[in-house]
């Protein structure tokens, strides 16, 4: 008798394992992707907007806003997981130099947990980047 619990209690833990290491994969990896489309959409968008007529006109390197905000929304939606939704906040573009902030959030990705005491703890993952563009390019050929 005794030893049939021990297996059953070997099989509970294990199942219960398994569950516990599928949803920490599946929050690790969601976080992840959306941390790295952030960033790399954020960099792409920042070099589509570009301003070269204002760098043939005096070598100065700013980026227009609107040029940005559509390439960046175009990018992030063509990659985004369709599995959530997703809130997008553009705080800050300057154009020169230039520089952005943006916010994402996942919609959907509410985690709550009980404690012991009957308290609830809910918090969310969002992912911020505040990027500026450094180029190869500058006054005189010389990067700035």
């Amino acid at each position: 008798m005794r030893e049939s619990f021990w297996g059953v209690m070997i099989i509970g833990m294990g199942i219960v394992s398994m569950f516990l290491v599928y949803f920490f994969q599946s929050i690790t990896n969601t976080d992840e992707h959306n941390y790295e489309l952030l960033k790399e959409t954020t960099e792409a968008a920042m070099y589509d907007a570009i301003d070269l007529a204002a760098y043939r006109y005096d070598e100065t390197v700013r980026i227009d806003r609107e040029i940005f905000v559509e390439s960046f929304f175009r990018r992030f939606a063509q990659d985004a997981t369709l599995q959530h939704q997703y809130h997008v906040w553009i705080y800050d573009v300057h154009e020169e130099p230039p520089k952005v902030s943006i916010r994402v959030e996942t919609m959907g990705s509410e985690i709550s947990t009980t404690m012991s005491g009957g308290d609830s703890i809910n918090f969310k993952l969002t992912d911020t980047i505040n990027a500026i563009l450094e180029t190869k390019w500058g006054v005189n050929g010389y990067g700035g």
